[in-house]
């Protein structure tokens, strides 16, 4: 049987080790299915998702140039749902405004930027110059 990337197969998992999972594909030949690609969930161990034994759905990503069949078992199903974001309150929601807005923020921005500026000079010029006179 030949193999196509890209297509899903039905697998047996036949190994276990820290950074995945071997699938015994159709027709004889082994995949590995990379931690990455067990969940689209941060996987920390790979037990927590799979067992030996069990069967499961992958998708054939890629064959290297010395034939490791690389596969997937997230690609091989549907994404989740993104979760639902909260509404933002009507009095929190930022003005639209042309451009006048924004150049009224950048000048706000840069007024506060040379404030903390010339601060942090002050207090900097108090400690070097205090350093001095210790000498």
């Amino acid at each position: 049987m030949d193999l196509v990337v890209g297509a899903v197969y039905d697998g047996k998992v036949t190994g276990i080790t820290k950074f995945g999972a071997f699938v015994l594909l159709p027709g004889g030949k082994s995949g590995l299915v990379h931690i990455s690609e067990i969940a689209y969930s941060y996987v920390t161990d790979v037990k927590d998702h799979l067992k030996e034994g069990q069967e499961v759905k992958v998708k054939l990503i890629g064959i290297d140039d010395n034939g490791h069949i690389n596969l997937s078992v997230k690609k091989a199903m549907d994404p989740p749902a993104p979760a639902p974001r909260a509404a933002r309150p009507a009095q929190q929601a930022a003005p639209r405004d042309s451009a006048s807005s924004f150049e009224d923020k950048l000048k706000r921005f840069m007024s506060d930027s040379d404030s903390k500026m010339s601060e942090m000079r002050q207090y900097s010029d108090k400690r070097s110059s205090g350093s001095r006179r210790r000498k």
